[in-house]
């Protein structure tokens, strides 16, 4: 079969005025909206509104929130040997994955460190996927070096991506696009609206219930204001993302995974089924899965894993704070953390040594030279609300 070339097939830029950023094609919405933008991921994005951080988390868990997320890499893998093909990447089930559902992805190294997590989902043409914007270029880079002499590896720079999340959404969504209402958790199906090709998830980053809506950059902009007209909806920036994806306990790729870490370092054993481990109908067969499985066996050492924290004094603790035991030895480091604002705790997650990650240890966070005392717990940090049926 007769592979797409990503090379050659170029991304559609928008230039900002800083032309060493990119922007998407709701830059201007966000200006007239008065965010305040930062570089990201090589664009200029919205880190916050005037409503302000604080406010943009709650109405997300409380209402609803929009959030630009255009600058994640879209694609397609076309072609009969598609799933068998992209399985050969991942320790996950992507053959017996039914049309019309979603799942979470590892692509993963030769020696099983995780190059970027993704969702993909079986549209019965298609696979589509979603990779993170920062890794885009050389996800589909790496997909096609990989596979694409056994399937098409089409990328998917017409289309926009916009994120809507929290307990009214599903209200809003379904007055604009009516039967979005009917799908459950990691489903996706094509809906219409003026015209307006879409397909939408109900899946998110947030913990809360919520869809993921792919447009064609054409309609990106009079859609989010469409959306933004409903009641229950407003404009929430990369700050309050990040804090609520914290919350739910949440991998942000380059803080929390990255090529230094595996899987089950990363404790995502969960995301691994039951055929692609050891035993299993199709076990192996992915970069890595000597060490992958080894390390799910107990066959290779495992020696630090991904934990959840919660200080016990009202200190925020950040990324790359150091993670002491009670004698004073180093044990690991934080990856991400902050004051949760659901929470209202601060929570964090980081690496720590094996013989420290079960529930209820105490450990120390060396925060400007001060011990923080955080007790290893189980996350979410805040309960998981998506819809199930």
């Amino acid at each position: 079969m007769t592979s797409v070339m990503v090379l050659h097939c170029p991304w559609r830029i928008y230039l900002s005025a800083d032309t060493s950023l990119l922007n998407t094609p709701l830059n201007g919405l966000h200006l007239e909206l008065g965010a305040r933008m930062v570089p990201f991921a090589g664009y200029s994005m919205p880190v916050q509104y005037p409503m302000g951080l604080m406010a943009e988390h709650h109405h997300t868990r409380s209402e609803a929130g929009l959030f630009d997320v255009s600058h994640m890499g879209q694609l397609r893998l076309v072609g009969p040997g598609a799933a068998a093909a992209f399985e050969s990447l991942m320790p996950v089930d992507v053959i017996d994955l039914p049309v019309g559902k979603q799942r979470y992805g590892l692509l993963l190294t030769d020696e099983g460190t995780i190059i970027d997590d993704l969702m993909f989902v079986n549209r019965g043409t298609d696979i589509f996927v979603i990779v993170n914007g920062a890794c885009k270029v050389n996800d589909i880079a790496h997909i096609q070096a990989r596979i694409g002499s056994q399937c098409q590896v089409i990328p998917m720079p017409e289309r926009s991506l916009l994120a809507l999340q929290g307990p009214k959404a599903v209200d809003a969504l379904s007055r604009m696009v009516p039967d979005v209402e009917k799908g459950v958790f990691m489903t996706g199906a094509s809906f219409a609206w003026q015209g307006a090709d879409l397909f939408i998830t109900r899946s998110g980053y947030t913990g809360e219930d919520g869809f993921e809506i792919s447009v064609h950059n054409d309609h990106a902009d009079h859609f989010a204001r469409a959306l933004l007209s409903q009641s229950e909806i407003k404009p929430i920036g990369l700050g309050a993302r990040n804090s609520l994806r914290l919350e739910a306990g949440l991998c942000l790729y380059g803080n929390d995974i990255d090529t230094s870490t595996t899987p089950i370092e990363a404790s995502l054993n969960w995301a691994i089924q039951k055929v692609r481990r050891t035993g299993g109908a199709r076990a192996g067969g992915f970069p890595g899965a000597d060490i992958v499985l080894g390390q799910i066996d107990g066959t290779r050492a495992l020696t630090r894993k991904r934990v959840g924290l919660i200080a016990q004094e009202r200190v925020p603790v950040r990324e790359h704070v150091e993670l002491q035991n009670i004698q004073g030895a180093k044990i690991g480091e934080v990856s991400s953390g902050l004051l949760g604002p659901t929470a209202n705790v601060p929570v964090a997650m980081g690496y720590v040594d094996v013989a420290s990650a079960g529930l209820g240890t105490v450990v120390n966070a060396m925060v400007r030279g001060k011990a923080v005392p955080m007790t290893v717990s189980a996350m979410p940090f805040v309960p998981n609300r998506y819809y199930r049926g």
